[in-house]
């Protein structure tokens, strides 16, 4: 026998309740422990499943066995001949035996050289106890353990039913539906479609970095399956999701971090539990496509638009991942952010219409972006950009196509940003040069940009300060009140007075006005604003105020 026998977990690694039943779990419990127990074979698939403890002392235990059985035997029948040997084991392989363990007390001391080469062909846990043990105490012990967990079992299996039989009823939508499938499974789970997005991922106990860390690659190294299997090399358990006879995605459970530890692919292996919990959640998010007729992309880009906006993701890395998984450049890039904002109740086209109209017209272009709703009436873009690329030609697309089928709509840009983590302040310029556009002014783009905010649109996006309102009123109001009580336009001539930077000849052939008649207006105009209209100082605060007073009335149509 060659190579030193491996340990197996220490007693105080006792099998819990409720779930499925190792080779492992068995070796630690206290009655098989005091045989001092090791592995010479198969020590990869100690995570085996147990369904039952076979005592036997025949030389074909195998036509006795029906599959996850641990065998428990002193030896006395194993045959002599190697071919023999060969054959027992060859034929517990194949019934689907768990494992095999041999007593070195009564026969043995040693165990034959073919017994071991045989469990090492076929991987075949063999474990050696040098100790004699209670087997029928075994049996006893392992036994209440499998019923309790079957038990267990059909209770957890109904309560995953229960709920999610209770998050279709209630219309839940997908990201409630992957939540639950999460919180049930104790393990991350992601919803991705066709293309290998991924647009929902409920991490668990992992990051959201380690989940779609490189996603794409990794999805498409796991082929897909018909049903809830195991696949791809780093075990993924999946389950196709359908709608309407078609197949639009897959829904994905990753194994537990200890996937990579010496003994083995799959960690803690996926249970039967784990299967029904994904094939549930498949089921409630078929029905959640049906209730919720909104794409999943949509939502997933609404998700991740608001996230860097707002900028509530954990870490810049987290940031970066979810969008690559969505599709969006993220190395070598920049960024600019785009709002496009819908008249009130005068569109004749939804929101929704023209959020599936822009995304159609920047994939045609192969303008990677992320494009969804931000906001009431609001749609947001978010372009990435190589290094190559200019954003103008992107953002002028973007106008045009919004323009096009919403004439009245206004198209908003923010400034260029290195990086998805600046993406915020590219969404702020974006939302102060929105709230600066003038009604009815354009500037001779489909879009506007923080260059073209001047004075009138400045104070545009300040109409609502009641302090700017409370300037206006000291500046102008008793002009204005003046002019209401004698109906006269005394308004009029400080604007021409003004506009023509103090000059009298100017201001007087503007507004169509003898000399004469322009000073006693002027005089007038002192005397009620108390101010000397000479000041170059004080003609700046009367030309801000007029300005303001103009933007006023222009936003309260």
């Amino acid at each position: 026998m060659t190579g030193a026998p491996d340990q197996v977990p220490s007693p105080a690694a006792a099998p819990v309740r409720g779930r499925v039943l190792t080779v492992a779990d068995v070796l630690a419990l206290p009655v098989m422990a005091a045989g001092r127990p090791q592995v010479v074979a198969g020590e990869s698939q100690l995570g085996r499943s147990v369904r039952w403890v076979h005592i036997t002392e025949l030389t074909d235990p195998a036509s006795f066995l029906k599959g996850g059985e641990l065998v428990l035997t002193t030896g006395m029948p194993l045959p002599r001949e190697p071919a023999l040997v060969r054959r027992y084991v060859d034929e517990l392989a194949t019934v689907g035996a768990a494992g095999l363990v041999l007593e070195l007390v009564r026969r043995y001391h040693r165990p034959p050289e073919e017994l071991v080469r045989a469990c090492r062909a076929h991987d075949l846990p063999l474990v050696l106890l040098s100790r004699d043990v209670n087997f029928l105490e075994v049996t006893q012990v392992v036994h209440e353990l499998v019923l309790g967990n079957q038990v267990e079992t059909l209770r957890r299996t109904q309560e995953i039913h229960e709920t999610f039989t209770g998050l279709t009823l209630r219309g839940a939508g997908a990201a409630e539906v992957m939540r639950a499938a999460a919180e049930m499974s104790g393990r991350a789970v992601v919803l991705e479609n066709q293309v290998h997005q991924a647009l929902i991922c409920e991490p668990s106990a992992r990051t959201v970095e380690e989940v779609l860390t490189d996603w794409e690659r990794r999805s498409r190294t796991t082929p897909p399956a018909d049903s809830a299997a195991v696949s791809g090399p780093e075990g993924w358990l999946v389950c196709p999701v359908e709608y309407r006879g078609e197949r639009c995605g897959r829904v994905v459970m990753l194994p537990d971090r200890t996937a990579e530890h010496a003994r083995g692919p799959a960690g803690r292996a996926f249970g039967q539990e784990d299967t029904t919990v994904l094939e549930r959640a498949a089921m409630s998010l078929a029905i959640s496509r049906i209730v919720h007729p909104v794409a999943w992309e949509r939502g997933a880009h609404r998700g991740a638009l608001l996230d860097l906006a707002e900028q509530r993701y954990r870490t810049a890395g987290e940031a970066a991942v979810r969008a690559a998984a969505l599709g969006l450049p993220t190395r070598d890039c920049r960024y600019v952010a785009v709002l496009v904002d819908l008249p009130g109740d005068e569109s004749a086209v939804s929101i929704a219409e023209l959020e599936e109209s822009l995304v159609k017209d920047v994939t045609a272009a192969g303008v990677p972006a992320l494009v969804g709703e931000v906001g009431a009436g609001r749609i947001g873009v978010l372009v990435g950009l190589r290094h190559t690329k200019q954003w103008r030609p992107a953002v002028e697309l973007i106008g045009r196509a919004a323009m096009e089928l919403v004439p009245q709509a206004v198209v908003s840009v923010g400034s260029e940003v290195a990086g998805l983590s600046q993406a915020a302040r590219s969404f702020r310029d974006a939302s102060h040069v929105a709230e600066s556009a003038l009604p009815g002014t354009s500037s001779g783009k489909p879009y506007h940009e923080l260059s073209d905010i001047g004075l009138r649109q400045l104070l545009y996006a300040l109409r609502s300060d009641v302090r700017l309102q409370g300037y206006v009123e000291r500046q102008v109001g008793p002009l204005i009140d003046y002019d209401h009580r004698h109906n006269t336009d005394l308004v009029s001539t400080l604007r021409h007075y003004l506009d023509a930077a103090g000059s009298k000849t100017v201001a007087a052939h503007a507004a169509d006005l003898s000399r004469q008649t322009l000073y006693q207006r002027l005089h007038t105009i002192q005397r009620l604003l108390g101010c000397d209209l000479e000041s170059g100082q004080r003609r700046t605060e009367l030309h801000v105020a007029l300005t303001a007073l103009d933007v006023l009335r222009l936003g309260s149509r």
